[in-house]
């Protein structure tokens, strides 16, 4: 496979950042819950739970209002 872009172009992707951000929460979640109980996993699902209402948001405005032409050029 190859590309004219670097290497590290290739991992300036949204959705690899998504997924990352998923493990990490994942990570995150699974520690809470297995070191702190029950009642602390709650307060962190519902820090979770407004993350995620403001990534959506983010994600669906991405894709409403595209960034301005100078972002968009090939440089």
């Amino acid at each position: 496979m190859t590309s004219s872009a670097p290497a590290t172009s290739r991992l300036r992707n949204y959705w690899i950042y998504s997924a990352g951000l998923a493990v990490a929460w994942a990570i995150v979640i699974i520690l809470v819950f297995s070191v702190k109980g029950p009642s602390a996993g709650g307060t962190t699902l519902l820090v979770f739970g407004g993350f995620v209402i403001g990534w959506v948001s983010t994600t669906i405005a991405r894709f409403v209002y595209p960034p301005a032409r100078r972002w968009r050029q090939a440089g």
